[in-house]
């Protein structure tokens, strides 16, 4: 019986350590969506601003998200993009970080981003792309331009990198 009392406090105390040691690692989480609706009326138009219905999802995005604590949103510098992180932005009280798609997950993008939680607002090509860079791994694919509804959420704790995707319509 002592025997398995001393091995039952040794794991018990082993567990205990490890917890500890997963909690001194800084926790990144990354949100990714694309841009709410656009309008098409103008298909020479590459600067598209939401529709009306655009402007409905960006707002369901902001109370789909309202109780994350954002420390940064970043965007394309597009107005569908800029329009559909900006009730989130507002609710959270931060400023949109425009980024370039060339250069998305590069090492300043990494140091300002550790430790905390961002959201990333992007387009049906880029996003996927940029998903793929953190995770280290080209698992998804360019998305059809009328999905937006995806939401990837990447946490990186340490060397560990958990995903997933969900669709909200």
């Amino acid at each position: 019986m002592i025997r398995y009392l001393i091995i039952f406090c040794i794991v018990l105390f082993s567990v205990n350590a490890f917890a500890q040691k997963e909690q001194a690692q800084e926790i990144t989480t990354y949100y990714f969506i694309l841009h709410a609706e656009k309008d098409r009326s103008n298909p020479s138009e590459k600067n598209a601003h939401l529709t009306d219905e655009g402007h409905k999802r960006a707002q369901n995005w902001s109370e789909i998200l309202q109780h994350i604590p954002f420390d940064a949103i970043y965007s394309t510098d597009y107005n569908r993009t800029k329009e559909t992180g900006q009730p989130t932005a507002i609710k959270n009280g931060l400023d949109i970080i425009t980024y370039n798609v060339s250069t998305s997950y590069d090492e300043a993008f990494k140091t300002a981003t550790k430790g905390k939680t961002v959201l990333v607002i992007g387009h049906s090509n880029t996003i996927p792309e940029f998903v793929n860079a953190v995770i280290g791994n080209k698992k998804h694919e360019e998305i059809d331009d009328a999905n937006n509804g995806n939401l990837y959420i990447v946490t990186k704790v340490g060397n560990t990198i958990t995903e997933q995707v969900l669709t909200i319509n």
